[in-house]
């Protein structure tokens, strides 16, 4: 089936049939409360972490599918007859009419049943820590109808994870009550568990939040307790309290938490009715801004309307117009927004990641950054400089770290000390704020020093910790995290790593020669030089390189090996570190294309491993042809786009590229399942049964990688410390392109025009009429706007 399609102007899926291979969700959030929407209402909410401070529940792997959710359930008092106004929890019911809107920062719902039209739209509002069920009623029938409105939500209020492993003793500290001068439930708890693991010795501290859930309606009824508002041997489908139209008004002290309201309404013949629900978490003894009396649902508009300014201001910043509709819908709009959710998320609230155990991972931190910098770089500065303080003096870092407690692990993954530079270099690319370099952050362990100490201590730190042969060792993994026990005893190597070590020096030669950091700069160059030879004296294996080296020189990925020959990343970093010989790059990629093309993308690895190798890694007890064992790990795939552009191959790239947009992707929506408007972390491969399935959508690297490929290198503006590269790499057929992009400050409106049918080559370029020499923009500090006219030539 199709189950949906974009609205005209692309800014919504709209989902016409629930029956969803699984389930597709939303992101409402606004930076410090998220929560997470499917298509149903479900989903959960936090506040800054979702596992240290939750604030409703979800059950993973729940039968039905996606439960609980936020609720709202009307009731004829005439016939008896109940159901939800999202579809779910009341999945039996035939419904005449069932519409999903998911857009930016928002999701609808429209339902048609018993003569009664209901809209439900759920909403964050910008600045208050709060989620809005806005909600009208239209009585399609030509008669009066009295009607009872129940709205509900389970709660956990604080950690996720105690509330999954020690749930009976967990309940014994909640406190919910109604206020009844502001007409809302009042919940919170006694008690707050923020240490990770488990362990007899139990902290002694208070939740500091409470939550207020209110409905502009006259309440008649409540209840703070699930076995009460639900019932014995019942679900959120049949809750007794619905059911016998008699709240509770249950008041607890102890018990699973729900906020549930009843309000009773008459709604005539032909007449709709508006109201809100609304549920606020603040401090403690601090009053909520949205929850009173006086709460009017106009005002709650406006915040909606608020909202979409703001996402109107962010997707302003790049507009492309290419003759592929697809790509335009992906450039434009889902793409940048699926960046903004993967900056705010990291890999650590949603469907697929529950946000219960690892946290905020630094890689993740210093690559989520390249969506968000475009439109808020004061965001990402204050991103990076809390992100700097998880460093070590001596240039290594924490792997993952926990916002509440500021603690986390120390994997010695080999590469995330180098995301750091990474990170500083494409925010100084985009911004030209070279004051931050300045800045003074913290070490973790002892002492503080400048941003530019710590970009220099990371790569330092790496530089001292080679192999003998002068290769980045491996240790307890790099970013394939399933390549884990190659080199458990320090001596195991990383092709892949030393790629990215030899990338992440080329990076930062502008800035050391901008800053005349001579001394760095002869240290670093010839450190790629050795990088250089030692890569292709050892790695090279006939037609690709290899992966890496295990501690006993024993060697992964070759063509003498069973399974795992040849690794993608291997291939592309070679190439986009410029490592690799020009003869090699040519063979290397020309290897991928034969042993890793599928028609969703690159395969990560070929053969998938079949059989366990103890002294590889977790790579080969992953099913054969999912995840990092041999499935179309996208961010990879990404990589592989970029690798290709780099060594002139453009159709090739193309080709790649557009079967990766999730319209391409998803074409069977059936097989694929996951939501076909954002990218998921990788596609099943050829390797596997249900080869064409994807999974863990959403939260993936991929979403900021394809967003910058396709801006940077595809359409061609590529920012530098010193302004803007204007290098277009496009497919032969595409004959006009316009594209619009702001650069600090500035509005930068190129249009290229390719006569000649080809893929790449400035011929000429000429900025508001004139002329110029090269393909370099110097920002002129007196013109606000540049129309940049290219022709692309040979």
């Amino acid at each position: 089936m199709n189950y949906g399609s974009f609205s005209p102007d692309g800014r919504e899926f709209i989902i016409s049939e629930p029956r969803t291979p699984r389930p597709w969700f939303n992101y409402i959030w606004n930076g410090e409360y998220t929560g997470l929407i499917s298509h149903t209402g479900g989903g959960f909410s936090f506040c800054a972490s979702p596992r240290d401070n939750r604030v409703t529940r979800m059950r993973y792997n729940s039968l039905p599918w996606d439960r609980p959710g936020r609720y709202v359930i009307l009731k004829d008092l005439e016939t008896g007859k109940f159901w939800s106004l999202s579809w779910a929890p009341t999945l039996d019911l035939a419904y005449d009419r069932y519409e999903c809107r998911h857009g930016q920062g928002y999701t609808q719902i429209t339902t048609e049943i018993f003569g009664i039209r209901a809209q439900i739209t759920y909403f964050v509002p910008n600045q208050i820590n709060a989620e809005v069920w806005r909600v009208q009623l239209t009585n399609l029938s030509n008669r009066d109808r009295p009607l009872e409105v129940y709205s509900f939500v389970e709660l956990v209020m604080g950690n996720a994870l105690n509330d999954l492993i020690n749930q009976p003793n967990d309940k014994h500290f909640t406190d919910i009550h109604f206020d009844p001068s502001s007409q809302a439930l009042v919940a919170t708890r006694r008690y707050w568990v923020l240490n990770r693991g488990v362990s007899v010795k139990q902290p002694n501290m208070d939740w500091q939040y409470q939550v207020h859930f209110h409905q502009t309606l006259p309440i008649s009824g409540f209840d703070g307790s699930l076995d009460r508002f639900i019932g014995r041997w019942r679900s959120e489908a049949n809750p007794i309290a619905i059911e016998h139209s008699q709240m509770g008004n249950s008041e607890i002290t102890a018990g699973d938490p729900v906020v549930a309201l009843q309000s009773r309404v008459e709604l005539a013949a032909h007449q709709s009715l508006d109201f809100a629900v609304v549920l606020e978490i603040t401090p403690k003894n601090q009053s909520p801004q949205l929850i009173q009396n006086s709460l009017a649902v106009d005002l709650l508009d406006q915040l909606f309307q608020d909202l979409h300014q703001k996402w109107r201001q962010y997707l302003s910043h790049i507009h492309a117009e290419t003759p592929h509709p697809q790509f335009n819908l992906s450039i434009n709009i889902w793409n940048p927004y699926q960046a903004a959710v993967t900056f705010d998320m990291a890999r650590n609230a949603g469907y697929y990641h529950g946000g219960l155990l690892f946290g905020n991972g630094i890689r993740d931190q210093f690559q989520d950054i390249l969506g968000m910098v475009i439109a808020e770089p004061a965001r990402v500065r204050s991103r990076l400089l809390q992100a700097l303080k998880f460093q070590f003096q001596d240039g290594s870092t924490l792997h993952n770290f926990f916002k509440f407690t500021q603690t986390g692990e120390k994997t010695n993954h080999s590469d995330t000390p180098l995301w750091i530079p990474f990170g500083i270099v494409e925010y100084l690319n985009e911004t030209g704020d070279f004051s931050i370099l300045d800045q003074q952050v913290a070490f973790y362990d002892q002492g503080q020093g400048s941003v530019y100490d710590h970009l220099i201590q990371a790569i330092t730190y790496v530089l001292s910790n080679l192999s003998d042969r002068g290769m980045q060792k491996i240790r307890n993994g790099d970013w394939n995290d399933t390549l884990d026990y190659i080199g458990p005893e320090g001596k195991g190597e990383t092709v892949w790593g030393t790629c990215f070590l030899g990338y992440i020096l080329q990076k930062v030669f502008p800035l050391l020669r901008h800053l005349n950091d001579q001394m760095h700069l002869a240290e670093f160059e010839q450190a790629y030089e050795h990088l250089q030879q030692v890569l292709n004296q050892f790695c090279w294996d006939g037609a690709w390189y290899v992966r890496a080296f295990r501690d006993d020189r024993s060697v992964v990925g070759s063509h003498q090996d069973p399974q795992g020959q040849i690794f993608l990343n291997a291939q592309s970093w070679a190439v986009i570190s410029g490592l690799a010989t020009p003869e090699r790059a040519k063979m290397a990629i020309a290897s991928c294309v034969q042993h890793l093309s599928t028609p969703y993308g690159m395969q990560i690895v070929s053969p998938s491993y079949t059989q366990v190798e103890d002294n590889t890694g977790l790579i080969s007890r992953c099913v054969p042809g999912k995840k990092e064992n041999g499935a179309v790990f996208n961010h990879a795939s990404s990589w592989f786009v970029l690798a290709a552009i780099l060594n002139n191959q453009i159709e090739l790239a193309w080709q790649v590229y557009e079967q990766m947009l999730p319209a391409n992707s998803a074409f069977d929506r059936d097989r694929y399942e996951v939501e076909p408007y954002v990218f998921a972390e990788y596609v099943t491969s050829p390797d596997h049964p249900t080869q064409g399935q994807a999974s863990h959508s959403w939260l993936t690297g991929t979403a900021v990688w394809m967003l910058r490929i396709g801006l940077d290198y595809i359409l061609g503006l590529r920012p530098q410390l010193g302004g803007m590269v204007i290098d277009p790499h496009i497919p032969a057929a595409w004959q006009r392109v316009r594209v619009q992009r702001k650069f600090r400050g500035k509005l930068i409106d190129l249009t290229i025009h390719n006569s000649q049918g080809l893929n790449s080559g400035v011929q000429s370029l000429r900025v508001n009429g004139k002329q110029l020499q090269g393909n370099f923009l110097h920002l002129d500090p007196e013109t606000e706007n540049l129309t940049v006219e290219v022709e692309l030539g040979k």
